[in-house]
């Protein structure tokens, strides 16, 4: 039986030591960071700059698994206490989160056929591009085809295939911030260069569009918006999104539209896909079936060209996409197979039942949060499954920043959230709430503890 360590004082302190390294290999300063030049006068009137702290924007190698994994290393075995993560957005971990028997069944008779142990076309198997294509078709005033549709190894390929596709010698992408963290690690695989547009927190994390049109040059080859929003927790309304898109039109410039969490609302605003606004600018649609169907280890994503207009039809284009995908490897082909089915025969409850957990612990997150001085949920998430949650450091006696934060938190009550600095945000945590009740009460009732241990004293 592996021997369980203990975590004394000194091994408490060279643990941190070794996760500031980390971070500081990945290019995170621990210093207060200068504002980025070009935040906007606007922002600055609105209170932008004081309310969101960012991050040295040379932070291109952090990832958010680097981080949890560090975190984890750092939980006190020797403690009785459950390990509860808040930190990654994978409802599988939690028994109220599970898929659907459809989708079960579908990929054990796709298995038991014996005609899909080969492989599949790189670009993915034409039934799963056309399922794909008309499943997106049927929230966009126009249809897509099969040939819009190439089949990824979940949405972070997706992400990757996007980005490849638009590099080239001194260009640049516009990102958001807070953002997901895995577009900054691409571009700088691909030497593209990021530059980072604000969402404004006191605006319901609307892009600042004053931003964008400031950063966005004649090398400038696309912005990304991720909705519903990881890790802000927030939806766009149509009208915002019309903005998005007149703007990136303005600034010749096509949207890359990540919508993993596609559907997942439960504010006031549907989920609106922004490839409704295909024919006003290009539109790279990213998504998976991950979160939606709750299965993100089976890695079934998309990369769609959501362009009725059809510049992305154009044959060279279309050749260099392809010729990009037969050096990949796509998802396992009786996954594929299993595609149209999952799809088709969905019924609408499971989707209901989903969004319904995810609200109530999505209340209940924000509720307790609100009762920990330290900690605030200025906005209550709309869908997703995080939400972006401000820490006061002037209420805490010990901790410096939010890094020190998480890893005291993991070591003491062994409670996991994600640091803001992951994301583009000093000093905030990203807190997932894609849990049962019971693990999120039990969580920030420790945090509260863990609090009231740290409080400065008056």
């Amino acid at each position: 039986m592996k021997k369980k360590r203990k975590m004394t004082p000194n091994n408490q302190t060279r643990s941190l030591v070794f996760f500031q390294s980390y971070m500081i290999t990945c290019g995170v300063s621990f210093q207060s960071s200068k504002q980025d030049p070009k935040v906007t006068k606007s922002a600055m009137e609105n209170g932008a700059v004081n309310q969101q702290i960012p991050v040295d924007t040379t932070s291109a190698t952090i990832t958010i698994k680097g981080i949890l994994s560090l975190l984890l290393q750092n939980v006190d075995e020797n403690d009785n206490k459950r390990l509860i993560s808040l930190g990654m957005g994978d409802p599988t971990a939690y028994s109220c989160f599970h898929t659907t028997q459809v989708a079960q069944e579908a990929v054990v008779d796709a298995i038991q056929s014996d005609k899909f142990n080969g492989y599949a076309p790189t670009v993915g198997l034409p039934q799963t591009r056309r399922a794909i294509a008309e499943y997106l078709s049927r929230d966009l005033p126009y249809k897509l085809t099969s040939d819009d549709v190439f089949v990824t190894s979940g949405c972070t390929q997706a992400i990757d295939v996007a980005l490849a596709m638009l590099t080239r010698p001194g260009a640049n992408i516009l990102l958001p911030r807070p953002g997901f963290p895995i577009y900054e690690l691409c571009s700088a695989f691909r030497h593209l260069e990021v530059r980072h547009f604000d969402l404004l927190q006191e605006n319901a994390w609307e892009v600042d569009l004053d931003a964008v049109e400031a950063l966005a040059d004649h090398n400038t080859v696309a912005m990304v918006i991720l909705n519903p929003g990881n890790p802000c927790g927030n939806v766009y309304s149509y009208q915002h999104l019309e903005k998005i898109a007149e703007t990136a039109k303005k600034l010749r410039i096509l949207v890359i539209a990540d919508e993993v969490y596609g559907h997942l609302a439960f504010g006031d605003k549907p989920f609106v896909p922004m490839g409704v606004f295909g024919s006003t600018v290009p539109v790279l649609t990213l998504g998976s079936l991950s979160k939606r169907w709750i299965v993100p280890g089976w890695r079934l994503g998309w990369f769609v060209t959501s362009d009725p207009c059809g510049m992305f039809r154009k044959p060279k284009v279309v050749e260099r996409i392809k010729k990009y995908f037969d050096i990949l490897g796509g998802p396992a082909t009786f996954i594929q197979a299993a595609v149209p089915r999952i799809i088709e025969q969905t019924e609408e409850v499971f989707f209901k039942k989903t969004i319904y957990l995810l609200k109530q612990s999505s209340d209940i997150c924000c509720e307790r949060i609100n009762e920990i001085p330290c900690i605030t949920c200025p906005n209550k998430p709309e869908g997703s499954m995080a939400v972006m949650v401000k820490l006061d450091l002037s209420l805490l006696e010990d901790i410096t920043d939010d890094i020190e934060f998480c890893f005291k938190l993991a070591k003491e009550e062994s409670v996991i959230f994600l640091p803001g600095t992951a994301v583009g945000l000093k000093n905030w945590l990203r807190v997932t709430f894609a849990a049962d009740p019971n693990s999120i009460e039990e969580a920030l009732r420790r945090t509260k503890c863990f609090y009231q241990r740290h409080a400065r004293k008056l």
